[in-house]
């Protein structure tokens, strides 16, 4: 389970392929429900500080 401030790596991502092996930073505070389709939000991913939305799936816990 993610929480809020999780920092991640994305392993795959449907919604932004180039995110791959970047990591990033959760912003949800509750897991995600039908708005995002079941994905989390990423913040803060690669050099350009993209946002995507990843299925839990697609990504491994680093730490906070």
């Amino acid at each position: 389970m993610f929480n809020a401030g999780d920092k991640v790596l994305v392993v795959s991502c449907e919604d932004d392929p180039r995110a791959v092996g970047k990591t990033g930073v959760l912003i949800d505070e509750v897991p995600p429900g039908p708005l995002t389709q079941g994905r989390w939000t990423v913040i803060r991913v690669g050099w350009l500080r993209l946002s995507v939305l990843c299925h839990g799936h697609e990504l491994q816990k680093m730490g906070r």
